[in-house]
């Protein structure tokens, strides 16, 4: 009888602490979530016509090339698979900080896009005009994506499906909350779209001033980080060029000694970004 009731109050216990956690999403969940998140970054990087699974390939063909050139210049296999698998995280590093340059520059131009609309609204305009005069008054980095919208409403008259192409092709936070507001107007209606679009036009402003001032503050802390990170192996690098430098990294002490310095340079380098990391808004509106 003791044995039950201990089986008993393990599984209460066991059911109290599983109910702490949310579930695990599936596979097929988490794998299209990733995809869709990379698909998001090729677009806000403005990279047309790369999908994530070429993005993955050129990682894996640069990470091979850099490895096959390294076994053959310093002879030390250890040397070469550093260099590829740093090789390998660059192109996605790239896109990461093309994607966050653009997204900067999009920052300081979502308020001008915000005022058009009003001044569209405002004017009497309906809401697809409105959003289809932004290819041709628009900021000139984000007309594309309105003259394409144009197209397809000329094209279709759907202008929820064009709405939806719309927030895909801009991949942005701002974009998903205006196509949302512009959607929610078109189906039930409202005369608050115009006082929306200026108090979002107001607070995307003060947000890009707080941001700009604070990305000042931090970029120079931020460099210095990155160059301390680098340098060790840029040394690693200029030494294994001279035979008598890459014989030692072709020991076991050689190895643990660049398996060690890689664990710390990955650790070192994600905690300065977790740390030096600005508040981004997510993706919430698909």
């Amino acid at each position: 009888m003791g044995v039950v009731v201990g089986l008993l109050l393990g599984a209460g216990v066991a059911c109290l602490w599983w109910s702490c956690w949310p579930p695990p999403p599936h596979a097929a969940e988490s794998r299209r979530r990733r995809g869709s998140r990379v698909a998001d970054l090729l677009v806000q990087a403005g990279v047309v016509g790369v999908t994530p699974g070429a993005l993955v390939g050129a990682s894996v063909a640069l990470a091979i090339a850099v490895l096959a050139v390294g076994v053959g210049v310093t002879h030390a296999p250890a040397i070469a698979l550093a260099f590829a698998l740093f090789a390998g995280a660059a192109p996605a590093a790239y896109v990461r900080g093309r994607a966050r340059r653009r997204q900067a520059r999009l920052r300081s131009l979502w308020p001008e896009v915000v005022d058009h609309l009003a001044s569209g609204v405002r004017a009497g305009l309906a809401l697809p005009e409105a959003v289809a005069q932004l290819g041709e008054r628009g900021p000139v980095e984000l007309r594309p994506a309105f003259v394409t919208f144009a197209r397809d409403y000329r094209a279709t008259g759907r202008f929820a499906d064009c709405l939806d192409a719309l927030a895909a092709r801009l991949a942005d936070p701002v974009a998903d909350r205006i196509v949302e507001a512009l959607r929610l107007t078109r189906d039930v209606g409202g005369t608050d779209l115009g006082r929306m679009l200026r108090t979002l036009s107001s607070f995307l402003r003060d947000d890009l001033r707080v941001r700009s001032e604070l990305e000042a503050r931090q970029s120079w802390t931020v460099y210095a980080a990155r160059l301390a990170v680098a340098a060790p192996w840029v040394v690693l690098a200029l030494l294994s060029t001279r035979p008598q430098a890459a014989a030692a990294y072709r020991t076991p002490g050689g190895v643990l000694v660049l398996a060690v310095g890689g664990v710390c340079t990955v650790v070192a380098y994600s905690a300065m970004l977790r740390i030096g990391q600005l508040p981004e808004d997510p993706r919430v509106l698909r």
